[in-house]
């Protein structure tokens, strides 16, 4: 079957004067943060269906792909299987890390293999690069928040390749000399820009000198302008810095990027091989180079997200320039290793490669955008200078505030990534050892916590991706705004009244950023519809804690998003379809250690019917202890009389008076729960209604499908409620038969026929989404089965059904997890205790899912799952 991939082959031999051709590759590979800034993770989104959210369909798509991604032959089998960060230059942004090392971990791990096995391929050179931490515009920040996101960018490379980083990846390549130098001092080598970036050229140092010095001097301040994107990208160039530093650039090769990302280049991995080599040049005379690499430079998304099965072009392309011996792959460390600068370059001040303006998309209506008609982007001019007022009012009283608590505020800030990436307590121990100014008690270290994290935030809320679409009210902007938000928050709290103030003045300033959909008023509304409802405190997760116990089982130690939750105590009474649940827990952040004892009680009287109230408990107190005894035994005797209104009465009595005289306690109810538990609990409540709707539309479907038949025969169009519920009760029954564990092929076979037949369309979107998932089910059980355990017996068999199954449904199934799951029960290492019959039974699953399973080749770099 499949054999492992024959050592690479060697270029043809080169004349010593021909010039050597190199080709690379680089994708940015970068997602917004879209973490709750208070619960960080990332909620549903349902514009994301049928995935959980964004980040989740992206990895999907393209992230994961490209780590084991196809080539096919003419008859669209699989044929090699390769990784292919493993052979481009890449970056991925920290916080898109972040997320794939909780949520995606196979996906990461190939991402972070992929620079080992670069390594061994290019000098010892691993093709990932670093990035400036959360993408933040560099010319527009302050040095010190520069210097913070270079420091952190470098230090989570580090934290996750294990080795220090040569390059780094600038947001938007947005760049001035200054920053350079920043990165320079902080020991980067080389980053990469757009072509129209480069102001000026020149030779570092001419082999046959003039004889005067006269003609040297002359020489020696001979530039050459580079205007409109005129800089020869097919070799580094050194930019001089202050105190003597240096730093490469590379420029990339600009049609060719434009091309990938907005032509179409990628529907032909041949064609995108041809374009890629097309960018060589004949050796102009005089010209001191041996070497020229054509490389381009992307958002990584286009490979498998912007453009579907973009990432299989690019395995191609690659495949075939090597293959082919038409010029070596390389990484953009490994060229400068091998050839340096032998030009000289001066940037172009404040520019960027997503604004023709410079820098202007981040703090001005400059005209780039989406091209949404009649539209403006006034608002980010102001949407900015909110901001920066929020930074520099927070500085002052920050410094002031952590003067007794640590040895320096902004050291400390720079040191605070290594807690960022490990919560754990020692890690927080070992932070407070270096940088406080003793040892700090528990109230204090919570202090200096809630004070690091107003500075995470800071940060975050600069993201560049706020300002780069078309309207303020946007998910992008929302995000960065719902940043600031934890900002003023964290500030009223550990500033006192000058920290509370800050909100006012902010909004203020927001409220100059007037948004282009008119029942949006401005940025302060959009504040207050969309981030008040986000801020929450401990209180609001013992709510959530509470409500959500009514419909699930916690573990007496338990996750909450980043807080810990200790059961006390909890008790549930039961009558008819009435239900009462009071208990006792601790909630802790473990941000910022912050905790609280709750007590609660949850009514539900069924369905949506559901009501809640917390308050702060002091289990250390006698008389709070009694009289939450004695609540509980009464709320017990009210339930088993089925008396609702006394429950009501003692829960309102016993959580007492809100905060303003006469008003009543906090209420809470299903829509107090944080996204993700309530769409789960809504869904459970919602299952036996949409079950019954489901077998009410397929019966009126059932009892009228010869007629529809019928209609469909002679042409006529069906009456919309009768074509609606025959599109429903097909796409459901399939679904339903798609999902079924007693798989049954003559089932789906009949509803697509009729489907067929009757002219119904297909969901085919989801029926495809279900089906992957379904055939991933019955790998999942194989991979179970081949390591003894007796409950898969039959999952090969089941497993070639749903696969042959799948091969003849007419939509297309994305088969990539399924086919992994193959690849890595055929490369293991008891294979050859399989029986024949059981090894035949295999290839024929691997044909089944498009495998071809004689000819496939498994390249270095490709992880086992």
């Amino acid at each position: 079957m499949a054999k492992p991939r024959a050592a690479a082959k060697s270029l043809k031999p080169q004349a010593a004067t021909e010039t050597q051709r190199f080709v690379c590759i680089h994708g940015h590979f970068y997602q917004p943060p879209r973490e709750n800034p208070w619960l960080e993770t990332v909620e549903v989104q349902d514009s994301a269906a049928p995935y959980h959210d964004w980040n989740d369909r992206i990895t999907a798509e393209c992230y994961a792909p490209n780590g084991a991604s196809r080539i096919t032959n003419k008859e669209d089998e699989i044929i090699r299987i390769m990784n292919n960060y493993a052979r481009m230059s890449y970056n991925f942004g920290p916080t898109l890390l972040s997320w794939l090392h909780d949520k995606a971990p196979r996906t990461y791990r190939m991402i972070l293999d992929a620079d080992k096995f670069s390594a061994q391929r290019y000098s010892g050179h691993g093709s990932a690069m670093a990035q400036v931490y959360n993408h933040l515009i560099m010319p527009l920040a302050n040095r010190r928040d520069a210097l913070t996101q270079i420091r952190w960018g470098i230090a989570d490379f580090e934290s996750r390749y294990g080795r220090k980083p040569e390059g780094m990846w600038l947001a938007e390549t947005a760049v001035n000399r200054s920053v350079l130098d920043l990165m320079a001092q902080e020991g980067i080598k080389f980053t990469v820009l757009a072509p129209v970036q480069c102001a000026r050229v020149r030779l570092l140092s001419n082999p046959n000198p003039p004889a005067t010095t006269e003609a040297i001097e002359a020489e020696e301040i001979s530039w050459t302008e580079t205007p409109d994107a005129t800089v020869d990208p097919t070799h580094p160039y050194l930019v001089h810095l202050d105190e003597g530093r240096t730093i490469s650039v590379f420029f990339y090769d600009g049609p060719a990027s434009r091309a990938i990302a907005f032509e179409g280049l990628l529907n032909s991995g041949e064609n995108f091989g041809n374009r890629l080599l097309a960018g060589f040049h004949p050796p102009a005379p005089g010209d001191p180079e041996t070497a020229q690499i054509s490389h381009v430079a992307t958002d990584g998304e286009s490979y498998g997200h912007h453009h579907k099965h973009g990432e299989m072009a690019l395995s191609y392309a690659m495949h075939y320039i090597e293959d082919g011996q038409k010029a070596r792959l390389t990484n953009y460390a490994e060229f400068l290793q091998k050839f340096p600068p032998r030009w000289e370059a001066e940037v172009a001040e404040n520019t960027s490669w997503s604004c023709v303006h410079g820098v202007e998309r981040w703090r001005s209506n400059c005209g780039c955008n989406g091209g949404h008609p009649g539209w403006n982007q006034e608002w980010r001019a102001p949407l900015r200078e909110a901001l920066d007022y929020l930074r520099d009012a927070t500085a002052p009283l920050a410094e002031q505030l952590a003067q007794p608590l640590l040895k320096d505020l902004w050291t400390a800030r720079d040191a605070y990534i290594q807690v960022i990436l490990d919560r754990s307590p020692a890690a927080i121990i070992r932070f407070f050892a270096q940088q406080a100014t003793r040892e700090l008690t528990e109230a204090e270290r919570i202090t200096a916590l809630e004070l690091l994290e107003l500075e995470r935030h800071t940060q975050l809320m600069y993201t560049s991706c706020g300002w780069f679409f078309d309207e303020i009210s946007g998910i992008e902007t929302v995000q960065i705004i719902a940043y600031a938000g934890r900002v003023l928050q964290l500030a009223a709290k550990l500033f006192g009244q000058p920290g509370a103030d800050l909100e006012a003045g902010f909004l203020n300033i927001l409220a100059k950023a007037k948004s282009n959909v008119p029942e949006m008023g401005d940025g302060a509304e959009v504040y207050r519809r969309y981030v008040n409802s986000m801020q929450i405190g401990l209180e609001q997760v013992g709510a959530h804690y509470a409500i959500s116990s009514i419909f699930r089982n916690y573990p007496e130690h338990g996750e909450l998003f980043c807080f810990d939750v200790h059961r006390e105590s909890q008790e549930v009474f039961n009558s008819g379809r009435g239900r009462v649940a009071v208990g006792r827990a601790l909630v802790y952040s473990r941000i910022t250690e912050e905790n609280e004892d709750i007590c609660f009680a949850v009514l539900h009287l069924g369905d949506q019917n559901l009501s809640a109230a917390v308050k702060r408990y002091n289990s250390q107190d006698p008389a709070e202890v009694e009289a939450f005894h004695t609540f509980s035994t009464e709320i017990g005797t009210a339930i088993r009389r089925a008396n609702l209104p006394e429950v009501i009465r003692l829960i309102d009595r016993f959580f007492g008076q809100g905060e303003a005289p006469g008003e009543s306690p906090t209420a809470y109810s299903l829509t107090s729960l944080f996204a993700d538990e309530q769409h789960r609990i809504l869904n459970t409540i919602l299952n036996q209604t949409i079950s019954e709707m489901e077998d009410s539309l397929r019966k009126i479907y059932e009892d009228h499908a010869s007629l529809l038949h019928y209609l469909t025969e002679t042409g006529m169009t069906a009456p919309p409620a009768l074509a609606s519920a025959a599109r429903f009760a097909i796409n459901a029954s399939l679904r339903r038969a798609i999902e079924a564990e007693a798989f049954d092929p003559s089932d789906i076979e009949t509803l697509l026929s009729r489907a067929e037949a009757d002219q119904i369309p297909l969901d085919a979107q989801l029926l495809g989404y279900t089906a992957g998932q379904r055939m991933k089910r019955a790998m999942v059980r194989l991979e179970a089965s081949a390591a003894g355990d007796p409950s898969a017996n039959g999952a090969l068999v089941t497993a070639l059904l749903v696969a042959e199954t799948i091969h003849k449904m007419p939509f297309e199934v994305n088969l990539w997890q399924a086919q992994n799951i193959w690849n890595d029960l055929l490369r293991r290492s008891d294979t050859n205790y399989w029986s024949a019959e059981w090894k035949e039974d295999f290839k024929k699953l691997g044909k089944a899912m498009n495998i071809s399973v004689d000819q496939l080749v498994i390249e270095e770099g490709v992880s086992a799952f």
